[in-house]
């Protein structure tokens, strides 16, 4: 548990005009890649409020939430009831067969806890996992969709974890909504239509075949009311006999018989796996920037340490008042691939390799990676640097991470609040579907190549027991007076770190408001260059990085950022009009 320190004083922003386009990215360690498909871009209104709000990535998983917060409940039992109805009604990002990473702060106790619900490798997994019998790296759709890529889901443990601190309404009772939708049946959205058109049929096993498509092989169309039974039956399991129904017994078993019979390829994953499976609490990473303290995820999620160096970075500079400004862009993106570069040789599952976080953050450190950015240039060639207090050695991961992924920000009416970024990995996971709900393909994220091309182990190397590492950051900014003043987050696979970034300088630096920021243009540095967001609004933006040397890549990048303000008049939220979140409040 930890205090945050250092913050900024509450403040109104101001209006500014800024919206985008479509679609996303990810990354070997030099580039980004694209994890979830885009599917239109619809401007979401501000949304105030005064006792409490939600904001996921589904209006029928908001309003679950909110019920739950207009029963007196906790945000975390907001967060649970939003959760459960998000694996039936967006079963490509998130779900029960999934990961999640949870801070939390209690308003009472001035107290703010990360806790760890990321996937872990069966104990019978090798660093050889992903590798074929000549020692090359199997292709990763071949790897992704099987069942050698899934791991112990931990979504639901970090969730009961977190409720038996933290919960006022019973347990069961958060099921509810997801299983009265779940028999009555949802209509499919114009986005899962989409994206399951944009995917390969032959990808899905037989048991997701069948529910995803019609009798043709075609996807349900958007608007096609669709029922998921056995989701109902397990959720009312889950409710009434808790969570060890889902880590010992028959659910587990069947996950078990599921991965080792996957003629894709076969799991070694246990049923000891499951039954050993731990959430953990881990210590919240926070940095300073300005006057605010911006505080998130920690190894084994890249997320908050890659976040706290490119502000570290770019805090010197005068970033302007515009997101428009060439200079300003040139120096967070630059910061951006240093960052990046950073985090491909250095992080990792702590519990496994000595991360050197503090050094990563140390401000000399900082100070020797800012010197690198040319105001003028681009540089050709970014490498990782050394910070202080590295103990071993780290060779270079190229990992592609992917990103079927999605984020909740809560605050109830005690002022309690509930970030939570949660994953299946990339869209619609490992493609196969056990009693109602897709199986992750997290493993994945994992560094394929266990040593680089120079002998190096990899840091984030397969091990037994390990967790891959993430990006995901939920986010709380604290203000000088430590008191709450946002809570963030996105999924986008490593575009995460990107998404997040702008939404805080957006915020802190532009002045914008989270539903302004949100749909802001998308933008930002890799160590190969710049990707900015299709759109004719970044037209001058490509102008101008063009001619300080910067390559840029226009793609599509569906971010999903779901914000709170916290504002002398109450609370202010903004979904991402790439996706088909809302916020909701009373």
């Amino acid at each position: 548990m930890l205090r945050p320190m250092l913050h900024l004083t509450k403040q109104s922003y101001r209006v500014f005009a800024a919206l985008a386009a479509i679609f996303l990215l990810t990354a070997p360690a030099h580039s980004l890649d694209l994890p979830e498909g885009a599917s239109g871009f619809a401007q979401k209104p501000l949304v105030k409020a005064k006792k409490h709000m939600i904001v996921a990535a589904h209006p029928l998983a908001t309003q679950a939430g909110l019920d739950m917060l207009r029963k007196g409940g906790a945000a975390i039992d907001a967060g649970i009831a939003a959760q459960m109805v998000l694996t039936l009604v967006e079963p490509q990002s998130s779900g029960i067969g999934g990961g999640a990473f949870v801070l939390y702060w209690d308003a009472a106790q001035e107290t703010l806890t990360n806790y760890d619900g990321r996937e872990t490798a069966p104990a019978g997994a090798t660093p050889e996992l992903f590798l074929d019998a000549a020692g090359n790296p199997l292709p990763r759709p071949v790897a992704m969709h099987s069942g050698l890529s899934v791991g112990v889901p931990g979504v639901l443990a970090v969730l009961k974890l977190v409720h038996d601190e933290y919960g006022k309404l019973p347990w069961a009772e958060l099921f509810h909504p997801a299983i009265k939708l779940a028999r009555a049946g949802f209509p499919v959205s114009a986005r899962l239509s989409k994206m399951l058109g944009d995917a390969d049929i032959n990808t899905f096993d037989a048991v997701a075949r069948a529910y995803f498509f019609d009798k043709n092989g075609k996807p349900h169309s958007a608007g096609t009311v669709l029922k998921n039974e056995e989701l109902a039956q397990t959720l009312e399991t889950l409710a009434n006999e808790g969570i060890e129904a889902f880590y010992e017994g028959p659910i587990a078993s069947d996950i078990v018989k599921t991965v080792q019979s996957d003629q894709r390829g076969a799991s070694t994953l246990s049923e000891k796996d499951f039954a050993d499976y731990q959430p953990k609490k881990r210590p919240a990473v926070c940095v300073p920037y300005r006057s605010v303290s911006v505080c998130g995820m920690g190894p084994p999620s890249s997320g908050a340490v890659a976040v706290g160096q490119a502000l570290g970075m770019i805090e010197p500079f005068d970033l302007g008042t515009s997101p428009i400004d060439p200079s300003a862009m040139h120096a967070l993106v630059e910061a951006q691939r240093l960052a990046f570069a950073d985090r491909a040789r250095y992080l990792a599952d702590s519990d496994f390799v000595s991360v050197p976080v503090a050094g990563l953050l140390d401000k000399e450190y900082l100070a020797t990676r800012r010197s690198l950015i040319d105001p003028d240039r681009a540089v050709e060639e970014v490498t990782h640097g050394t910070p202080p207090n590295v103990s071993g050695s780290f060779g270079r991961d190229a990992t592609k991470e992917s990103g079927g992924t999605s984020h909740i920000s809560v605050i109830d009416g005690n002022g309690d609040a509930f970030s939570m970024t949660t994953t299946i990995e990339f869209a619609f996971g490992a493609r196969s579907m056990v009693r109602g709900f897709l199986l992750n393909n997290q493993l994945t994220d994992f560094s394929f190549l266990p040593k680089d091309k120079d002998g190096e182990e990899v840091a984030n190397r397969v091990e037994p027991r390990k967790r891959p590492r993430s990006s995901m950051d939920p986010t709380m900014i604290f203000g000088p007076d430590g008191d709450l003043e946002y809570v963030l987050g996105s999924p986008g696979g490593a575009g995460i770190i990107l998404f997040n970034l702008k939404a805080i300088v957006a915020m802190l630096d532009w002045g914008l408001n989270p539903a302004e920021a949100a749909a802001l243009i998308n933008f930002g540095g890799t160590p190969r260059g710049v990707l900015l967001e299709t759109g004719e609004d970044g037209d001058e933006l490509e102008n101008a990085l063009d001619s300080k040397g910067h390559t840029v890549r226009r793609v599509p990048m569906t971010s999903g950022l779901h914000i709170i303000a916290v504002t002398p008049d109450g609370l202010e939220g903004g979904a991402d009009p790439r996706r088909d979140g809302v916020a909701l409040g009373d």
